[in-house]
């Protein structure tokens, strides 16, 4: 492995005790509206690194043109990554080669019947070839409990929203305990 390839060192047990949000990664993207002034419908983001830097446009479903990227699908690729690696970290930890396991999210946009308006569901599915479902289940609910997006979708997230009336400021991000 080349030292970016190098797994990250993180400890997959619950081991954090302290008394407040302790933050190890932070990153900010932006999204700006482009030509139509709706960052949804014909937007770009960004990443303060750069690293990311994407057109986004609304899928054919929602009256776009198909071209670009939209947020279920960034959500979807954030959401199978995050449980990917928290699975393989389960893997390696139980000698099981991780290199064969594939996790697709599958996230729908649409109404929730309660209040009418928008919701996301999401569904994954572990491709994990010739795996032993009695070894592999409990892994699954393991890498459940320890990845950040689902406990985010079972929990909620804390989230804060400021006005900036600055074009380049950059939210803080509340690092207290809900």
């Amino acid at each position: 492995m080349t030292q970016q390839d190098q797994l990250p060192d993180l400890s997959i047990e619950k081991d954090y005790d302290g008394p407040v949000f302790s933050p190890i990664y932070t990153t900010t993207v932006t999204v700006e509206g482009g030509a139509v002034a709706h960052g949804r419908a014909s937007g770009r983001a960004r990443s303060s690194d750069g690293a990311l830097d994407i057109t986004l446009g609304m899928p054919t479903e929602l009256g776009g043109g198909g071209a670009g990227t939209n947020p279920e699908q960034l959500f979807a690729a954030g959401f199978a990554a995050c449980f990917h690696g928290a699975l393989s970290l389960l893997a390696r930890r139980a000698a099981l080669d991780p290199t064969v396991i594939a996790v697709d999210a599958t996230v729908v946009f649409g109404r929730d019947p309660e209040d009418g308006g928008y919701q996301l569901r999401v569904a994954l599915v572990v491709k994990w070839p010739a795996a032993d479902p009695e070894v592999a289940h409990p892994l699954l609910d393991e890498a459940f409990s320890l990845c950040p997006y689902a406990r985010m979708a079972v929990r909620g997230t804390p989230v804060t929203v400021t006005l900036s009336t600055e074009a380049a400021a950059a939210p803080d991000v509340d690092q207290s305990p809900p």
